[in-house]
């Protein structure tokens, strides 16, 4: 169930788009919101650092909870989100590591890789992430350990 800001920003570089299309309309089916922060479909190239930081931006400024970034591999986008003070992305190729990312490690960004995940996989992956609450408790110190 969505929390009160329920609202979600995706984005994408051009190696990426597909998945976006298809995390939106997963997020619509789940009950989210999104912001979209693009790049637009149809792009050619785009630079991922700068998708990166205007997902992570919208989380910093409190318009919304989570952010979903997908690329290639995931990889960049991770690399390039958690430069951003308060965000912990995290690139999952499996549901343990989404169901992980959130219950120990509170993460506020998943990132996909397109080339190397199938859709379904990635919008399990996707619909975990969103639903796993963070377990705080020991975790919650750790946490604190990033300011």
């Amino acid at each position: 169930m969505p929390a009160d800001n329920n609202k979600v920003a995706i984005g994408a570089d051009h190696a990426g788009l597909e998945f976006k299309a298809l995390i939106r309309d997963q997020l619509i089916r789940l009950g989210f919101q999104y912001v979209d922060a693009g790049a637009p479909e149809g792009t050619e190239r785009v630079d991922y650092p700068i998708v990166a930081a205007d997902v992570a931006k919208l989380i910093q400024n409190g318009e919304c909870v989570y952010g979903v970034l997908t690329c290639g591999t995931g990889l960049g986008m991770s690399m390039a989100a958690n430069r951003f003070r308060s965000i912990r992305a995290a690139n999952c190729s499996n549901e343990a590591m989404a169901r992980l990312a959130r219950a120990h490690n509170d993460a506020n960004v998943l990132t996909l890789g397109q080339r190397l995940l199938g859709p379904d996989l990635a919008l399990s992956i996707l619909e975990v992430f969103l639903t796993t609450p963070f377990e705080g408790g020991r975790h919650q110190g750790r946490l604190s350990l990033f300011n």
